[in-house]
């Protein structure tokens, strides 16, 4: 399994690292989309998959996003999900925050502060 979020600059990279039956989400396109390709490639590199999710399909229903944030908070609850904070900002820096997000200069979450 490959999880990509970058899209064009590294979808190629991405398909080739898959095993025979591998699957990969591509779930953000930081640097682009990506363009049409030929599905033959998938059978070529072993009947793999390819998936192309967005969170408004999963959280269409109420129902669904509750349960989804029901089960995401429990598993950080009990740890078993870790939540890096890695940035901090004071609101009057929110623009500063933009711009490094914007430029990849943070890593984990970032959190504007009150």
């Amino acid at each position: 399994m490959v999880y990509d979020s970058i899209g064009r600059d590294t979808f190629d990279v991405s398909l080739e690292c898959l095993a025979p039956l591998g699957l990969m989400v591509l779930f953000g396109a930081s640097s682009g989309g990506v363009p049409p390709f030929d599905l033959q490639r998938l059978a070529a590199g072993g009947s793999l998959y390819v998936t192309r999710p967005t969170i408004g399909t999963y959280t269409a229903r109420r129902e669904d996003l509750l349960a989804g944030a029901r089960e995401l908070f429990d598993l950080v609850a009990h740890k078993v999900i870790t939540i890096h904070v890695n940035q901090r900002y004071p609101l009057r820096e929110a623009a500063q925050a933009h711009m490094d997000l914007e430029a990849r200069k943070t890593t984990g979450s970032t959190v504007l502060l009150p």
